[in-house]
């Protein structure tokens, strides 16, 4: 795709995608957990920030063993987020907004708690038996093969009553589902439907690349790169659970599905090199996932040389096989921007998010800075980090902590005198949303500036991507190009004052320093510059 004019483009393609863990965006009920009528009282928000979809993690009945992706019943909501009628009205009012709405969709495993598994579990030949995946033990009694949960231990569990084990990539309440019985394909095709007949637009679909695995079960080999303090999941690799063929197979029909609605689309949780990543998105004759995540800002160091390696290769390759490229820099199994790069590099990173070509996804809360928040062993819920107390990154509680609204007791998240599900950031009463709306050089308007330049320059959306020769390795420049129009994206990586020379000519339409310096001055120390050049 060259030369896209932002107008022809797909909403999911020009706009931002903001995602909402609904447990900590806002609770209207008074119980310390986010619901589905607090984020509707926030939308209006939401749209301020001129975001184009959100995007709602698990609202699905559940046990909450996963906090929702343990699903009991996909075409349901659970109590502790309302009903359906109130998904309804979050739905109309968030397109009357102009918003779409996505939600995650969690194809690879359900809760033990699901009637479809509580029947498999009735025995060998219950008819719904082979809608997971069940293997005998292996000679010695123990598992089938040596094959890992992503939170640690082993990925079977026994079933005394039949003496068999059911695989589990993650918890043993979260069983895997055997993509390769049609009649589960079926099934989760129906979940797609049901919800876009209900106006959904799109969907986050978890764990993708995990659809399908190895048939013969073969055991994974040894990782020599794991070192003690990695999470167990890493000590193998895993060449027998993931990225396997057939899970094109079922992805495809997943799109078809789609594409019997209009205008609807599907971004796919993948954590793959580039080269096994694009493949995600099939061909232009057989699509696949819309936007296969790219989450390699998150993964790789925060360097400008090689960041822009990586930019210009990633361009290329989207570029090459006609894949709309995609961006993230946090979520909700991922730190806190903020807090990996340091609050001195956060406006840059947020400037780069917001300027690359292609779709952006935001972490709530990320418009204001907040930053992980420390969570001692007793407070803590997450199953990721409860099952492996050893790794201290394990868990995934300090990106989950509420949104921080206002410098109220409860930040604005729950009422007064409510313990909320997770602790509070100390600095809520100083970082937060009323604070910063006052603020008029406020992080929070700092991004909004940032969403206004991509409403106002269509070049910053459809515009070609090219980086440049700011003559330092640690500034990034690129510009973006379209029709008559070409602006510079200039971001100093250092603490030190660079001058990038004519690269830096033009008129200043934003600065991370809130101040608008005139043409060619050279980049202050941490700064993020966007130009109009000559």
């Amino acid at each position: 795709m060259t030369q896209s004019l932002s107008g022809e483009l797909k909403w999911w393609q020009r706009g931002i995608i903001y995602q909402i863990y609904p447990r900590s965006f806002q609770d209207a009920s008074g119980d310390g957990v986010g619901d589905l009528r607090g984020i509707l009282a926030r939308l209006p928000y939401v749209a301020s920030l001129g975001v184009e979809a959100v995007w709602l993690s698990p609202i699905f009945t559940s046990p909450m063993r996963d906090f929702g992706y343990d699903v009991a019943d996909y075409c349901d909501i659970d109590p502790l987020f309302g009903t359906l009628s109130d998904f309804d009205a979050l739905v109309a009012e968030a397109h009357r907004l102009g918003l779409k709405v996505m939600l995650d969709y969690v194809p690879n495993h359900t809760s033990s708690d699901h009637p479809w598994f509580q029947e498999a579990r009735q025995g060998k030949d219950s008819p719904k038996r082979d809608w997971y995946v069940w293997r005998d033990p292996a000679p010695d009694g123990g598992p089938p093969n040596n094959w890992k949960s992503h939170f640690g231990g082993p990925a079977w569990t026994l079933d005394e009553k039949s003496g068999q084990y059911y695989l589990h990539q993650f918890l043993p309440g979260q069983p895997d589902l055997n993509w390769r019985h049609p009649e589960v394909r079926a099934a989760m095709a129906e979940v797609l439907r049901f919800w876009m007949r209900r106006g959904v637009d799109g969907f986050r679909v978890d764990v993708i690349w995990l659809l399908a695995e190895d048939a013969e079960f073969r055991d994974e080999p040894p990782n020599p790169d794991w070192r003690p303090g990695q999470i167990e999941h890493a000590q193998l690799l895993h060449l027998y659970t993931q990225d396997q063929p057939e899970t094109f197979t079922y992805i495809r029909e997943l799109r078809q599905v789609l594409d019997e609605f209009e205008d609807r689309m599907m971004v796919g949780e993948i954590y793959l090199p580039v080269e096994r990543l694009l493949p995600y998105a099939g061909t232009q004759d057989a699509p696949l996932v819309h936007l296969p995540f790219n989450f390699h800002l998150i993964l790789m160091p925060w360097d400008a040389g090689e960041i822009r390696t990586f930019a210009d290769a990633y361009d290329a390759a989207c570029r090459a096989v006609h894949t709309w490229p995609n961006w993230v820099l946090g979520n909700h199994d991922q730190p806190r921007f903020k807090t990996r790069v340091g609050a001195a590099q956060y406006r840059v990173a947020q400037t780069l998010l917001l300027t690359l070509r292609g779709t952006p996804t935001v972490y709530y809360g990320d418009e204001i800075g907040m930053e992980n928040v420390p969570i001692p062993f007793e407070k803590m819920v997450d199953p990721a980090g409860l099952q492996q107390p050893d790794v201290p990154a394990a868990s995934r509680d300090p990106e989950r902590t509420p949104m921080q609204w206002d410098s109220s007791e409860g930040a604005g998240f729950t009422l007064p005198g409510v313990t909320p599900w997770l602790p509070l950031a100390a600095d809520a009463d100083r970082v937060n949303v009323q604070v910063q709306e006052g603020d008029p050089h406020s992080d929070l308007n700092y991004f909004r500036a940032l969403t206004r330049l991509r409403r106002d320059h269509p070049a910053l959306v459809g515009g070609d991507y090219r980086s440049l020769e700011a003559g330092h390795p640690d500034v990034f420049a690129f510009e973006r190009t379209l029709g008559n129009e070409r602006l510079t994206v200039l971001l100093n990586f250092s603490g030190e004052t660079r001058d990038v020379g004519d690269v830096a000519a033009g008129e200043t339409l934003l600065s991370s320093r809130n101040d608008l310096p005139v043409s060619g001055l050279p980049l202050r120390p941490h700064e993020a510059r966007i130009v109009r050049a000559p």
